[in-house]
């Protein structure tokens, strides 16, 4: 009997970690998909998921989550970029090359951090948005 428990646990344990990496494989799969760690305003602690933008919206989704839906939704036309540096001594989660990017949403300040070949392409997509009327 034991050993049917036992088996059963290995085979969820086993499944989780495939669903995990598949997850993971298909985010980061997309085009315009990239490692982006945020931190909303307020928060010390940063969140590594993976950012895709495309079209008029900025989907990201935490890593570590098996869910299929986005965590945060940020509209390009409501996303303004203030300013960017690169990590500090208060972002000791956040590998030492990212650029942070100081951003206004419309839930509110937000940080983003991500790889510097990221950062172009990502500034081009903001600063493309068709004008607010």
């Amino acid at each position: 009997m034991t050993e049917v428990v036992l088996l059963a646990a290995a085979l969820l344990v086993v499944g989780l970690v495939a669903a995990f990496l598949l997850r993971r494989r298909f985010l980061l799969s997309g085009l315009g998909a990239v490692t982006m760690w945020l931190r909303p305003s307020g928060s010390t602690r940063w969140s590594v998921g993976v950012g895709w933008y495309g079209g008029d919206t900025l989907l990201w989704y935490r890593a570590l989550s098996l869910s299929v839906r986005p965590q945060e939704r940020l509209c390009r036309s409501e996303l303004r970029v203030d300013s960017r540096r690169g990590a500090g001594r208060g972002d000791l989660a956040l590998p030492d090359d990212v650029v942070v990017l100081s951003c206004q949403t419309a839930a509110g300040p937000r940080e983003l951090a991500m790889d510097p070949s990221c950062v172009t392409g990502f500034l081009s997509w903001v600063e493309s948005a068709p004008p607010v009327r």
